[in-house]
């Protein structure tokens, strides 16, 4: 069992590796996929009862190839070569092998990363693509995680596929502008993998930790290739700092914690020092991006020995800094939140009415929470209460909607 467990994490480790490398020589993002795949699953049998490699990689490479040639041969194959000419694509974007041999050691986990996070993708798609490519989970995986069907995922990552080949893209790293702004779209998906599985947005569960882990690992991958760049450090470190609390944020029925509530000895001490460190390194290096920005105010939170040791007005400040560089009404509630602890209820409330027409807040649930909190923290508690119950009919994360209906509850019981 211990070696079945062994391979499978080389395996895993390895993949987006190996994938990287054989769409670089050949190109034929599917089929290559499926040509690795064969790969993997030849060397999770073989391996478990065998030696591994010395070389495991450059083995999953070589058994790769050779699959994906014998697929270039096929029928398929010679039919999918005949639209790519009629499309102008140069044959050897997808089957010549790179001119630079000695290229073929070098690690393309970040050149598939942004391929996966392509601009042609939506970013369903490319959160998708990026799970299935670069984190190596199963369309059921992925699917199971998103609450939708098998097949739709299924299809979902084949359409995304097709889109890259149609594209035309070449399987390179972009330069200046372009791999900045690639970059921020690799980053923003990594985000949005991680927040999924730390606040699910629908289903039973509350946390879904297979997806926070995907993303966190994920993010030490891109971290470990460009460690001078802050923003980058800056996602790994948020990501730590916040998924520290994780063991504490639900209770044994898998109800929510909140913050203020939680037992903070349970939270995990290796991710803080770890995510206090980077970001430290990272706020050394110049002016901070927002993930750096988030980090500090998630490493604020990590450093309070308890909810009322909590700095909120340098977390008010923090999110003043951020709003100057990314004014979006998500970051403007966290805001007034902060500023309702720093300064008082009735300060956040009179900020929380000025987003009350953004179309991108009224048809979720967190802007109704955070005016239910506010006025109960300003004892209006029938008020607190109409808004805590409307907030729960907006959530579609059943976790969030017993909490929600559950203070509604309390106040009525109060009254």
């Amino acid at each position: 069992m211990a070696r079945n467990a062994e391979v499978e994490d080389l395996l895993r480790r390895l993949a987006p590796q190996v994938l990287g490398a054989v769409v670089r020589r050949y190109g034929h993002f599917d089929t290559a996929e499926d040509a690795v795949q064969e790969a993997l699953l030849a060397a999770a049998t073989q391996w478990a009862a065998e030696t591994i490699p010395e070389s495991p990689r450059g083995w999953l490479i070589t058994v790769a190839s050779r699959r994906l040639t014998d697929l270039l041969r096929s029928d398929e194959a010679r039919r999918r070569r005949e639209e790519a000419a009629a499309r102008q694509i140069p044959p050897a974007q997808w089957l010549a092998p790179p001119a630079d041999s000695a290229a073929a050691d070098s690690d393309d986990t970040l050149t598939l990363l942004f391929l996966c996070c392509h601009s042609s993708l939506s970013p369903a798609s490319q959160i998708a693509l990026t799970l299935r490519a670069v984190g190596g989970l199963t369309a059921a995986e992925i699917a199971r995680a998103f609450l939708v069907p098998e097949a739709t995922m299924a299809r979902r990552i084949t359409r995304a596929k097709q889109q890259i080949a149609d594209s035309g893209v070449a399987f390179a790293m972009p330069t200046g502008p372009e791999r900045e702004a690639r970059l921020n779209v690799v980053l923003h998906v990594l985000y949005l993998i991680f927040t999924e599985g730390y606040a699910s947005t629908s289903g039973p569960n509350l946390l879904r930790r297979d997806l926070s882990a995907e993303a966190i690992r994920l993010a030490r991958i891109v971290y470990a290739l460009l460690p001078a760049d802050g923003e980058v450090t800056g996602l790994l470190a948020l990501m730590l700092l916040s998924d520290a609390r994780r063991p504490a944020r639900t209770g044994p029925g898998g109800e929510l914690i909140p913050l203020d509530e939680q037992d903070r000895s349970r939270w995990n001490a290796g991710f803080i020092a770890e995510g206090v460190a980077l970001l430290t390194g990272a706020l050394s290096r110049g002016a901070p991006g927002p993930y750096q920005i988030q980090a500090a105010i998630a490493a604020v939170h990590d450093e309070a020995p308890n909810s009322e040791a909590t700095d909120w007005p340098q977390i008010q400040a923090l999110y003043e800094l951020l709003l100057r560089i990314n004014d979006n009404p998500a970051v403007a509630l966290n805001h007034a939140a902060a500023v309702a602890m720093a300064k008082g209820p009735r300060a956040g409330l009179d900020l929380l009415s000025r987003l009350e027409t953004d179309q991108r807040l009224a048809a979720g649930h967190r802007l109704l929470a955070a005016r239910a909190h506010m006025l109960e923290m300003a004892g209006q508690r029938a008020a607190a209460r109409e808004c805590y119950r409307r907030a729960a009919e907006r959530t579609s994360s059943i976790p969030q909607q017993r909490y929600l209906n559950g203070r509604a509850a309390r106040l009525a019981d109060e009254e």
